[in-house]
């Protein structure tokens, strides 16, 4: 993934964290974030449930200058995401036609997104969004359609600016809201 950030982020990298490294320190101001890529992000890894990825300096051995991390997981979008089986068919008929109407869609989820407490406000976490997007419309991989998140309450309006929605009202006022991106918005694909 390329970086177009201003310095001096230009020459920072995004890369797969190898699930033997250890992060022995990372604070975004939250400490379930922190404390999953110090102590979970390894074994997540070698279970094959989470991939982690460091945004940080190039050869950043230390892990002294990580600017922020990310981890992604597959997920779906199925009837279970939704109150009820009406509003589950009109989320399928506003997306896809007649032909297209399967009882799941498949999406990536990012599982986790941390931006240093550091660097907040320097606009790295809509750059990893971005970048995230791009990963998966580049030859469109595994047939992914969606980008979804979790995302703490907290965390929403973040996700709103990045052209998330939320799949259903049922979860609002909750400490997490599962919103969704549909990648065909910015596919160019009819």
């Amino acid at each position: 993934m390329k970086t177009s950030l201003q310095e001096p982020f230009a020459s920072y990298i995004i890369r797969k964290l190898e699930s033997d490294e250890k992060v022995e320190s990372f604070d975004c101001g939250d400490s379930d974030l922190n404390d999953f890529i110090m102590n979970e992000s390894g074994p997540y890894r070698q279970a094959m449930l989470a991939v982690t990825y460091v945004f940080e300096a190039p050869d950043d051995k230390n892990h002294e200058h990580i600017a922020a991390y990310f981890s992604l997981a597959n997920d779906r979008i199925s009837l279970g995401d939704f109150p009820n089986k009406t509003e589950f068919n009109r989320f399928r008929k506003s997306l896809f036609v007649n032909s297209k109407r399967m009882k799941s869609y498949p999406a990536a989820k990012i599982c986790r997104l941390g931006v240093s407490q550091k660097l907040k406000g320097q606009q790295i976490g809509t750059f990893i969004i971005r970048a995230i997007k791009s990963y998966f419309l580049t030859d469109n991989k595994t047939g992914c359609r969606f980008i979804t998140v979790d995302a703490y309450s907290a965390a929403v309006p973040f996700y709103l600016k990045q052209k998330f929605v939320s799949l259903t009202d049922e979860d609002e006022g909750s400490d997490t809201r599962l919103l969704y991106f549909d990648l065909k918005d910015i596919a160019g694909v009819g």
